[in-house]
């Protein structure tokens, strides 16, 4: 008997349901609880992620550990594994990416965990390799203060469930309570400190901190789509190639000097 299994059984039992009542709870027939506990059938992913959230676990620890009545759960480390995170898949089971439009933002940080919300966004799917490991998500941002990416573009984003692997002056989504939805770079790590510095590219916005305890959800930055192309390089300019050939002087007589 697997894990999966077993583990259903005993935390079903533990709750007090029978198998129609738990089956109720997550919308499905009673007879598919019958075939998960006797480890004749296992539950799709989705299905899977909706049962840890409702007994309060990872997925990890639904799957891997022997939960009875002596188990009891690891510690989690700040910033890791702070929640089970509600997704969709298509009729494949394949994850889709969910896109969150600007006018939507605001829902997001209210139903961000909720599975209905999530079911409920635009979602499309991308024939990328580099989409193929990982769960993604697609953010609308506003403003100016990461350009020269435009306002309007959309941000495609890799969740990142163990905050500690935030690297400084790399990009990232940034759900938080105070906030909302922000798109910014990292100006420190969260293991060097307990709240995350952000910084705009454009200098004209200062930077800023948020709390660990502010925050929801982080999502690396992967790539970017934009209606906006950008424009031609400006041809050089006497002024311009004056300061790269003095640059280049200094760069030579101080490797003359080494």
């Amino acid at each position: 008997m697997s894990n999966i299994s077993s583990n259903l059984k005993y935390l079903r039992k533990k709750k007090g349901h029978t198998q129609q009542q738990f089956a109720d709870a997550m919308e499905i027939k009673r007879s598919l609880i019958g075939a998960y506990e006797e480890d004749r059938a296992e539950p799709k992913y989705d299905l899977l992620k909706r049962i840890a959230e409702y007994f309060d676990l990872t997925i990890d620890e639904f799957i891997n550990e022997n939960i009875n009545d002596s188990w009891k759960p690891k510690l989690k480390s700040q910033g890791s594994n702070l929640r089970v995170l509600s997704i969709s898949v298509d009729k494949d089971d394949n994850e889709n990416i969910e896109m969150v439009p600007v006018k939507a933002s605001a829902g997001y940080l209210n139903g961000f965990s909720d599975p209905q919300y999530i079911k409920d966004l635009p979602k499309f799917q991308l024939p990328l390799p580099f989409l193929k490991q990982g769960t993604f998500r697609a953010f609308e941002i506003i403003g100016d203060s990461m350009l020269p990416i435009q306002s309007g573009s959309i941000i495609l984003a890799e969740y990142l469930d163990n905050w500690n692997d935030v690297k400084t002056g790399e990009t990232y989504i940034i759900i938080s309570k105070n906030e909302g939805v922000v798109y910014k770079r990292a100006g420190n790590r969260f293991k060097d400190n307990k709240e995350l510095k952000l910084i705009s590219d454009n200098k004209v916005y200062d930077p800023y901190s948020v709390s660990s305890e502010d925050i929801l959800e982080i999502w690396k930055a992967k790539a970017y789509i934009s209606s906006t192309l950008p424009d031609p390089t400006p041809e050089p300019t006497i002024e311009t190639l004056t300061n790269m050939m003095s640059q280049m002087q200094k760069s030579i007589s101080q490797l003359n000097k080494n």
